[in-house]
């Protein structure tokens, strides 16, 4: 069975940027830069038939390439602080295109993504780390973070069941535009 998800793959430019933010948070994992997406939709693990039908599904999606701006570092988890992430700021198109997989996914079976959307590219996945340590780091290199990108194409991958996922695989790609 695979562990599906689709997303928005990161540009080597921008991954390379976004590798420079590692470093400096005591029980950090961080992310392979090859790792680097902005999650859509988490599908799960689904059986070959419904992998199938999910593919049908996306390739339905006709959207216009969008720009994707990544407008700053932060971290999910509020007092016991699990991720540092990139955020994404939640444009149209973005959201948009979220929604219309959500709704697809939705019409041929695929259980209801029980979590709000919140665009954003996971830099690393904390452990013990301290909120004080996070506020830190934030502090010290979220000021400055922005970078923008076109995305030009989303992707359906594929993920081991691990804690983390990766590595993760293309299994199809679908263009915008």
């Amino acid at each position: 069975m695979p562990r599906l998800f689709t997303g928005i793959e990161i540009p080597p430019e921008v991954a390379t940027d976004l590798a420079l933010m590692r470093g400096g948070i005591y029980g950090a994992r961080w992310i392979d830069v090859e790792n680097y997406h902005i999650t859509l939709r988490f599908i799960g693990d689904i059986d070959e038939s419904s992998a199938d039908d999910v593919h049908t599904a996306l390739e339905q999606i006709r959207r216009k390439p969008f720009e994707v701006t990544l407008e700053a570092l932060g971290s999910f988890g509020g007092d016991k602080p699990r991720a540092i992430v990139a955020k994404a700021k939640p444009a149209a198109p973005l959201v948009e295109l979220q929604a219309q997989q959500e709704r697809l996914l939705r019409r041929i079976g695929i259980a209801p993504e029980p979590r709000k959307f919140t665009p954003h590219v996971t830099l690393a996945r904390l452990r013990a780390a301290s909120s004080m340590a996070v506020a830190d780091y934030l502090s010290t290199r979220g000021f400055f973070f922005s970078r923008r990108f076109e995305a030009s194409r989303f992707v359906l991958f594929s993920s081991r069941a691990s804690t983390g996922g990766g590595p993760y695989v293309v299994e199809a790609a679908y263009p915008l535009g």
